[in-house]
C-alpha cells in the first residue's frame, strides 16, 4: 500500500516543537523509569542515564542525575517469562523505594521492539501488580505505542506497518513476525492484542487512538481514554514525531485528570513525551573531544550478532568497504559443540585482540541461523551464542582495549555492555545516525573512555554500519 492512499481522509498532520511538550509538564514532573527490553531502545534519546544493574542504590545514583527519564537495560526479550518477569518485579519495587526517599514521582514505561516482538503482556502486567503491591496504584490504561517513524514504522488506522520508500507493507508479512520465540499473526494492533492476550483482552475492547483523534487535539484524546480503567489497553496511530508529541500532550492531560497509565512503547515515544529534541547525529568532536583524554590506539570492535537480513546486508557492505579491516566469523556449531567451545573461544580471542593492533576488527556469527521449533530451546541458542560473544569481548578488553565497540543486535549489544564491558552506568550521548543507533558514554568499569555504540539489528539500510565506523575512525 502506498503511504499517500494510507493517509487519505485523515486530518493534515499538527506542528509542535520539543517546547510545547516541555511547558506543558506539570510542575515536579514525574520521572519516566523506561524498562527497556534491549539496549536499543536508547537510540532516539540523548543525555539521559542508563542502568544496566537495578539495586535501589543503582537508583539513587540514575535520579541523582536531575534527567527526564531513566534507562534500566532489562534484556528481557532474551530471558524465558519466568525470568523476564522477575526482572520487571524487581525493578519496579527497587525504583518505588528510591524514589520514595528522594520524593521523586515516577512513571513507568516498558519499551519494547517497534516490530511487536516482546513479553506482551506479561511485562506490562507484572509492572502493573507490582505498582498495585508496592505503592497501591492501580493501572487504569496501558497505551502502546510501537510507533518508530525514523525507522520506517508507522501505525494508521490501528494498523501497524513497515515503511519503505512509501510502500507500506502490513507488519505480520515481514520476517519479524515469524520470530521463532515471539512470531504473530495480526498486523491490526487491536487484533493483536486479542492474539498476544489469548483472548483476555477482545479487540472491540482496546482503546484506538487513530489519526483523527490525535490531530484532533489534546481533549480528543484524553476523553478517548476517559473511560480507561483495570489496565485497559490503548493503542495509538503515528507516522510523525509531530503525532507523538501531541499524542503526548493528550496523554499529559489525561494524567492530570487523574487517569494512571502504564506505556509499552517503541524507541521514539520517550523522546516525545518529555519534550527532547531530536538530536542530529554525534559528530566525531563530540565522540572524541579535544580535551578528553586520548582514545585507544588500537583499532575498534565491531560485534555482529543479530541474523536479520538487513544486518547480514550491512555486514556485507562493511567487509567490501574495509578490505584491511580484520573479519573473523564464529561458527556456531563449534560454539555450541560443549567439548570444545572453551578453547575455540580462546582462539577466537587471542586473534582478536592481537589484531587490534594493526586495525578494526570485525567479529560476527555465522551467517546461518540455527533454528527449532521450540521457542525456549530458541531462547537458550541465542543465549549460549552471546554467551560466546562475550567471552570473546571480555577477553579482548582485558589483552587489548580496542579504541571503539560497536554491537549489532538487541540481545548482542544487551550482553556486551552489561557481561562483555562491565558496564553498570552509563549516560547516553545521542544517536549515531538520524533518529536511530546511539552512543553510550560508560562511566564506570573496565570500559570508561571507550565509546559504545548500541546498534539494533532491524534498523538502517544497507550502508548504515560502515557509515557509523567511517565517523568513528575518520581522522
Amino acid at each position: 500500500m502506498n503511504e499517500q492512499q494510507a493517509l487519505a481522509g485523515y486530518p493534515e498532520a499538527v506542528q509542535l516543537s520539543a517546547d510545547d511538550v516541555r511547558n506543558a509538564q506539570p510542575a515536579n514532573a514525574p520521572i519516566l523509569i523506561v524498562l527497556d527490553d534491549d539496549p536499543t531502545g536508547t537510540q532516539s534519546v540523548a543525555n539521559l542515564p542508563v542502568l544496566t544493574h537495578w539495586d535501589e542504590a543503582d537508583f539513587d545514583w540514575a535520579l541523582a542525575q536531575n534527567a527526564p527519564a531513566v534507562y534500566v537495560l532489562t534484556n528481557t526479550r532474551s530471558l524465558d517469562e519466568t525470568d523476564a518477569a522477575r526482572c520487571n518485579q524487581e525493578i519496579v519495587a527497587n525504583a518505588t523505594a528510591s524514589a520514595e526517599r528522594s520524593g521523586a514521582a515516577l512513571i513507568f514505561v516498558s519499551r519494547s521492539d517497534s516490530t511487536l516482538r516482546g513479553h506482551y503482556p506479561l511485562e506490562t502486567d507484572v509492572i502493573a501488580q507490582t505498582l498495585a503491591d508496592t505503592s497501591g496504584t492501580h493501572i487504569d490504561g496501558v497505551v502502546i505505542v510501537p510507533a518508530f517513524p525514523d525507522a520506517g514504522r508507522v501505525t494508521i488506522g490501528g494498523i501497524h506497518y513497515m515503511r519503505s520508500g512509501e510502500t507500506l507493507t502490513p507488519v505480520a508479512g515481514t520476517e519479524f513476525a515469524k520470530d521463532a520465540t515471539f512470531g504473530y499473526a495480526s498486523s491490526s494492533l487491536p487484533d493483536w492484542v486479542q492474539e498476544k492476550s489469548e483472548g483476555r483482552f477482545q479487540s472491540e475492547q482496546v482503546i484506538q487512538l487513530t489519526l483523527d483523534i490525535i490531530r484532533g487535539g489534546t481533549h480528543l484524546i484524553a476523553e478517548a481514554i476517559s473511560e480507561a480503567t483495570d489496565s485497559t489497553p490503548i493503542v495509538a496511530d503515528a507516522v510523525s514525531e509531530d503525532d507523538l508529541r501531541l499524542l503526548s500532550l493528550g496523554l499529559i492531560e489525561a494524567e492530570s485528570r487523574g487517569k494512571k497509565l502504564l506505556y509499552r512503547v517503541g524507541p521514539p515515544f520517550v523522546r516525545a513525551r518529555i519534550g527532547q529534541d531530536v538530536k542530529a547525529p554525534l559528530l566525531r568532536e563530540e565522540i572524541y573531544p579535544a580535551d578528553a583524554a586520548a582514545p585507544a590506539s588500537a583499532g575498534g570492535l565491531i560485534v555482529v550478532g543479530s541474523h536479520v537480513g538487513v544486518t547480514t546486508r550491512q555486514l556485507a557492505k562493511l567487509t567490501a568497504e574495509r578490505p584491511d579491516a580484520t573479519t573473523i566469523e564464529i561458527d556456531v556449531e563449534q560454539v555450541l559443540a560443549t567439548e570444545t567451545a572453551e578453547a575455540y573461544l580462546a582462539d577466537v580471542s587471542h586473534t582478536v585482540s592481537s589484531q587490534l593492533l594493526n586495525g578494526d576488527v570485525i567479529v560476527h556469527t555465522s551467517r546461518t541461523l540455527k533454528r527449532t521449533d521450540d521457542p525456549d530451546e530458541s531462547l537458550s541458542i541465542s543465549r549460549r551464542v552471546s554467551a560466546a560473544l562475550i567471552s570473546v569481548v571480555q577477553h579482548t578488553l582485558a589483552a587489548q582495549p580496542p579504541r571503539f565497540v560497536i554491537a549489532k543486535g538487541g540481545i548482542t549489544s544487551s550482553d556486551v555492555a552489561t557481561h562483555g564491558l562491565g558496564i553498570r552506568h552509563a549516560i547516553v550521548r545521542g544517536p549515531m545516525l538520524p533518529g536511530i543507533v546511539s552512543l553510550w558514554e560508560p562511566v564506570d568499569g573496565p570500559a570508561i573512555g571507550i565509546p559504545y555504540i548500541v546498534f539494533a539489528g532491524n534498523v538502517g539500510d544497507d550502508n548504515s554500519l560502515a557509515a557509523v565506523v567511517t565517523t568513528l575512525t575518520a581522522p
